[in-house]
């Protein structure tokens, strides 16, 4: 080795799925999956964990169709953790609104907060936007999205 020292950081993703009890075969409610969620992102700030993405989807099988809510109650009951969108779609949001939802979120999360944005799952919508970049506050990152 060259004496380099490579920082690595450890976090977690979700949609946030409504998927059936493997044992009752009972899919929990939105409230309840949105429940467990915050509860998540704060065992994953207790123990540790650098970031908690949270995605978005607009169908009944996902409870999350407005990430920056959910980041916001999360902010509110963790203290470390980066809190990120996994993923803005710009394409078919306001830029501007998502910009200032994700500003207010940096505020009361105390530069917390971070964006990816990104195209969207769905091959129709693949022409709006076609690469993935991660901004904070503090230091601007960037990554590639396929």
């Amino acid at each position: 080795m060259d004496g380099r020292t490579v920082e690595v950081e450890l976090g977690i993703y979700t949609f946030a799925e409504l998927t059936p009890d493997s044992e009752t075969g009972r899919t929990v409610s939105p409230a309840r999956r949105l429940r467990d969620l915050i509860e998540e992102i704060e065992l994953a700030d207790q123990v540790g964990l650098d970031v908690f993405g949270v995605g978005e989807h607009h169908r009944s099988d996902f409870a999350v169709s407005a990430p920056v809510v959910v980041l916001a109650a999360a902010a509110e009951r963790t203290t470390r953790i980066r809190l990120t969108s996994a993923v803005s779609v710009l394409g078919s949001d306001d830029p501007v609104r998502v910009f200032q939802d994700f500003a207010t979120l940096d505020l009361l999360s105390g530069g917390r907060a971070e964006i990816m944005a990104g195209r969207g799952s769905l091959s129709r919508f693949r022409s709006s936007v076609t690469t993935c970049a991660t901004t904070t506050s503090s230091s601007p990152r960037s990554s590639s999205c396929s």
